[in-house]
């Protein structure tokens, strides 16, 4: 059987669409800043300048019991003001030498509460959850096995996830410095409360 590059043309084909369908569903940014309001006392950073910060840091990948690779690429933040809570997707690719092809991709979405730590400065993803995974062109117990690596892998390479670094003057507005309070996901922006 000869190889061919169309069956990973088709894949990136498939999973770009897939993207593409989920950020088109996600709430438009208002285009907003981010930055410190003075009269609510809170720091509000938008949809997409998280995106373009978390951009920066992909693609990302880890090994899984010596065998697998685990990738993910592409992400695209999601936040849910119902919740309260941020969502990842990505391009998921695992790659190993028991798998024919060698490497399969799809598309995984993660759901996270947020968590503030002081030490970076930094907002984090706290105790991320694999809420779905799709895996082109694997069926049956193949694609169950796969889905669980995929999972158990995307929450460790999730985990403690920086969604946002604050810089220390973010924080100091004249002679005061701010301590971080509540976090409050809004369907355009994260804010939280600075006291």
């Amino acid at each position: 059987m000869t190889t061919s590059s169309r069956p990973n043309a088709a894949v990136a084909v498939w999973a770009r669409r897939r993207l593409l369908a989920l950020a088109a569903a996600l709430p438009a940014s208002s285009g907003a800043l981010a930055g410190f309001n003075f009269f609510t006392s809170e720091y509000s950073a938008s949809r997409d300048e998280l995106q373009a910060q978390i951009g920066k840091r992909f693609p990302v990948q880890q090994r899984y019991a010596e065998l697998f690779t685990v990738g993910l690429r592409d992400p695209q933040l999601g936040l849910d003001a119902r919740a309260n809570r941020a969502a990842l997707t990505a391009v998921l690719t695992i790659s190993s030498p028991l798998l024919q092809p060698t490497s399969v991709q799809g598309i995984v979405s993660v759901s996270s509460a947020l968590k503030y730590d002081p030490v970076a400065l930094a907002l984090r993803l706290d105790q991320p959850r694999a809420e779905r995974i799709e895996m082109q062109g694997v069926g049956g117990r193949d694609a169950e096995r796969l889905q669980q690596i995929g999972a158990v892998v995307t929450q460790e390479l999730l985990r403690d996830y920086p969604l946002h670094t604050f810089k220390p003057q973010e924080l100091t507005v004249g002679r005061k410095t701010y301590e971080i309070g509540a976090i409050t996901v809004q369907d355009t922006a994260i804010t939280v409360q600075l006291k």
